[in-house]
């Protein structure tokens, strides 16, 4: 009998640790693995491929004598059967740091297929994958690639933008904490194509498991990845390091704050140097392409937006969890369907994709397909795939103020528009609040809105007019 418990973040939260101790108590032999990604049935016991949800310890007796309730096959889950996993293949079946599971499960793969080919050649095998950055911005992974491999340098770095700050977002964490091998093989093989020879790793400080878990995976395998050198570097936790020019500043030891552009941290990044700045995703997804090639990554998605999206559902949501799919799926699918509406059973009156800058959708653009520019065409934005839920319950206004404040605490203080504009603008919403010359004020909150939108040096200022003005256009009631 193999008992197979997570034993990452949100399934200790849940109470894992409890019920593990509790099989091993009860004289069973317990095995420490990655999340499914089914949250809501955290803790999920895995006995030979039979799942028990919601485990707690006073249940382990009655699951070891088989007089407990089953969900059935958890591979067989309609949650899992819909899914396209790729990046999250190994999901729930590994121990996140054993070499040998890894291995087992086509790890270093990619990274062996890298060597053999040659750095062009692994290059045009992500150009042809057609990957995009999958940190928010959609920039083709492999032209940043070729323009560090290019640059003349007597030292290159890889850095790994694990600072994930958005509301609703946690895929990469799950990769941390639950395959961290994978994101060191697609850091070592971006390093192999450019010429680096150095990678860092940025994890917020609020995740320790993850860091712990990296720097595990990092110490076994450097022997695997040598020339290449990778190292955990920790942050404070500033949203605005989210942000690539910030994140380089705080690596530096410097105050978080944008710089502005150019030069192109491809350029000049890391210590003046040719830096590769890719999320945790995109890293993540490099050693399937190599491994199968980047024609079959193609299949997948629609339009300009190719492969597979890690899609967080949560909010108030009943099924909230990890939704690995291929780009094109529909809003109306992933929310209604799949996540199975609201987890309080009122109807849904709009979500936010994308974090805390991401626009408010209401259920009349459900048809919404999950894809770069259809959503840029809807004033929207996918960002890093954090699909947050409300019911009617929502006050919009509240909303909207909240955007505007989050922006006025989490802005470096470097550009105007942001700074002062947040701030302004949370003066100007509780004036509407407070029903002092609404129309007026709703048009001063447009025209300030448009102005952070243009004139912000980076997406913090330049996205917070995004839920501002999505919640008064699609829902004016709120505000009047």
């Amino acid at each position: 009998m193999k008992i197979r418990i997570s034993d990452d973040a949100l399934a200790i939260a849940c109470g894992a640790e409890a019920v593990a101790q509790a099989f091993v108590q009860a004289g069973a032999e317990v095995e420490r693995v990655s999340s499914w990604g089914m949250h809501w049935l955290e803790p999920l016991v895995d006995i030979d491929g039979t799942g028990y949800a919601n485990v707690t310890a006073d249940q382990v007796r009655a699951i070891l004598a088989g007089e407990a309730e089953t969900i059935g096959q958890i591979a067989e889950h309609p949650f899992l059967t819909r899914q396209s996993r790729l990046t999250f293949a190994r999901a729930g079946k590994t121990r996140p740091t054993s070499l040998d599971d890894y291995y087992a499960s086509e790890g270093w793969v990619g990274l062996a297929k890298a060597r053999t080919i040659g750095a062009e050649a692994t290059i045009k095998a992500v150009l042809d994958s057609g990957l995009r950055g999958r940190g928010g911005a959609g920039f083709p992974a492999a032209i940043k690639w070729k323009t560090v491999a290019d640059a003349t340098s007597d030292i290159k770095y890889i850095v790994c933008n694990a600072d994930e700050g958005d509301s609703a977002t946690f895929a990469d964490r799950m990769v941390m904490e639950g395959d961290p091998f994978m994101l060191i093989e697609g850091m070592a093989i971006a390093g192999f194509a450019v010429g680096a020879q150095k990678g860092y790793v940025y994890i917020r400080s609020e995740y320790p498991h993850a860091i712990a878990k990296m720097e595990t995976a990092i110490a076994a395998c450097a022997h695997l990845v040598a020339p290449f050198v990778v190292e955990v570097r920790v942050g404070a936790g500033a949203y605005v390091c989210g942000e690539e020019t910030s994140l380089l500043n705080s690596l530096e030891g410097k105050r978080g704050e944008v710089r502005a552009k150019p030069p192109l941290p491809a350029l000049e990044g890391l210590f003046g140097k040719p830096t590769v700045v890719n999320n945790v995703l995109t890293l993540a997804a490099i050693p399937w392409i190599l491994t199968h090639g980047g024609e079959p990554y193609v299949a997948y998605g629609m339009g300009r937006s190719k492969g597979t999206m890690p899609v967080q559902l949560a909010g108030n949501i009943l099924y909230g969890g990890l939704f690995e799919v291929g780009f094109g799926i529909t809003l109306g699918e992933l929310v209604n369907d799949i996540g199975g509406g609201t987890a309080s059973g009122r109807p849904v009156r709009c979500v936010q994709v994308g974090g805390p800058l991401g626009a408010y959708i209401p259920p009349s653009r459900f048809d919404l397909p999950f894809d770069y520019e259809a959503f840029a065409a809807a004033d929207a934005l996918i960002g890093h795939a954090g699909i947050t839920v409300f019911d009617d319950t929502v006050d919009m206004a509240q909303m909207a103020r909240f955007a505007m404040e989050f922006c006025a605490v989490e802005s470096c203080g470097k550009c105007t528009p942001c700074r002062l504009g947040s701030t302004r603008g949370v003066e100007t919403l509780d004036q509407i609040i407070a029903g002092k010359n609404v129309e007026a004020n709703l048009e001063l909150l447009s025209d300030l809105a448009e102005t952070m939108k243009f004139g912000s040096l980076c997406a913090l200022g330049g996205f917070t007019p995004y839920p501002v003005m999505s919640a008064i256009t699609h829902f004016p009631e709120d505000f009047r």
